[in-house]
């Protein structure tokens, strides 16, 4: 029998929807896979800067795989470029004689280091990252930078898993080869979405009653941070604009999940409205999240930056329709526009509100772009995460991961 590949996979910290794609790589014979946690503090109730508020997970994060939490000088409450400054990963790449490196994200000093000591060493590395050409505007001089770091990481590289079209896309425009790049997409745990968005659907109508909504009224979900590149204020707007004289309310009703600093804002402007079919629900855990996007007839995600949108993959493991601004970065591998949804121009209000009336207008039309969406999606999950994994791991190492 081949031995297994011994996989080191450093990441700053236990991640809600990394843990689902660790336990699947766990559980495959021929990678044995060790993951080194830089710090532990979404373990506990935390404040989130983003949210506003002390949020703690309610799924677990490190069950299911062998995990570690790095030593650190100084707190490890947060993640930032210095800290928490680690240390001892060598000691223990060396002590269990690993075969590859697996880093997520190149933008802190550690993960910097900490490639360059497993080249030293004789291992293989291999980067996921989130950029995109899109993801931020960078100027003359920043891009020159750029190409200078990946000329540098190019050496230490020898493997980037992109985790979509334009991620891979990104690398290719920074001079990394089409053969060093595999697919190793941005997925959620699809079954446990699917099947929580079916077990939801028998409370539907409970759900509908709890929350004040009328039935057959459809409804449009917006469920992210309330921040200001996610422009949650656009779709505000959008959906004030879908009144006919912005006196009368709206046939469908719009439904906000997510906190953030922008949400008092959003709160006056729906306020200043004679309306009651805008809801605020605030944040919501992971298996909460399923009720509501059976309870949606489509699902809106209008941000100005956005290198994915896992929000999307779960909303469209419960056969919902879509609509992202061309800033989203699943967009171009998820949503077909005139398929499972629409995609419009960032920033653009008017044509937001175009592409929801549109959908919502022919009902008929809206439930078949909920089941296209399942069909996109049960392409795009953990199985072709292991699959393009071991194809990294083959081209790199030169052997193939026992099956």
């Amino acid at each position: 029998m081949e031995p297994k590949i011994r996989l080191a996979y450093l990441v700053t910290h236990p991640i809600q929807y990394q843990a689902p794609l660790l336990r699947r790589i766990a559980a495959e014979p021929g990678i044995d896979l060790t993951v080194f946690f830089c710090s532990d503090f979404s373990l506990r109730s935390y404040l989130d800067p983003d949210f506003g508020k002390t949020i703690a997970w309610d799924i677990p994060l490190t069950g299911g795989y062998r995990h570690e939490i790095l030593p650190a000088l100084g707190p490890q409450d947060r993640v930032t470029f210095w800290r928490p400054f680690n240390y001892g990963l060598a000691r223990r790449l060396n002590r269990d004689n690993f075969d590859v490196l697996w880093v997520h994200g190149y933008n802190r000093w550690f993960h910097w280091r900490a490639m360059a000591g497993a080249k030293i060493r004789g291992l293989k590395v291999l980067v996921r990252d989130e950029a995109t050409p899109i993801s931020a505007p960078r100027r003359y001089l920043k891009r020159i930078f750029k190409h200078w770091f990946f000329l540098g990481l190019r050496q230490c590289v020898d493997g980037f898993l992109a985790i979509g079209t334009l991620n891979a896309e990104y690398y290719r425009s920074y001079g990394i080869a089409a053969g060093r790049i595999f697919p190793v997409p941005y997925a959620v745990d699809n079954g446990f979405f699917r099947d929580q968005a079916r077990a939801a659907a028998g409370e539907r109508e409970r759900r509908r009653r709890e929350l004040g909504l009328e039935p057959g009224r459809p409804i449009i979900l917006y469920a992210s941070k309330l921040s200001e590149i996610k422009r949650g204020a656009d779709l505000l707007e959008a959906y004030i604009l879908m009144s006919p004289d912005q006196v009368q309310e709206p046939h469908p009703y719009l439904v906000f999940i997510g906190d953030g600093d922008q949400r008092q804002l959003l709160e006056r402007r729906a306020g200043a409205m004679p309306w009651n079919s805008i809801k605020f629900l605030g944040f919501k855990n992971q298996t909460e999240l399923p009720g509501y996007y059976d309870l949606c007839d489509v699902l809106v995600l209008p941000s100005v930056f956005e290198p994915w949108g896992l929000v999307i993959n779960e909303v469209m493991n419960a056969g919902r329709a879509v609509v992202v601004s061309d800033q989203v970065g699943c967009g171009p591998d998820l949503v077909r526009p005139g398929e499972n949804g629409y995609v419009f121009p960032a920033g653009d209000i008017a044509g937001l509100r175009q592409a929801l009336v549109t959908l919502l207008n022919n009902p008929e039309k809206g439930r078949a772009m909920g089941q296209k969406s399942l069909e996109i999606i049960a392409t795009w999950g953990l199985e072709e995460d292991v699959a393009g994994l071991k194809q990294a791991l083959g081209s790199v190492t030169r052997k193939e991961p026992a099956r």
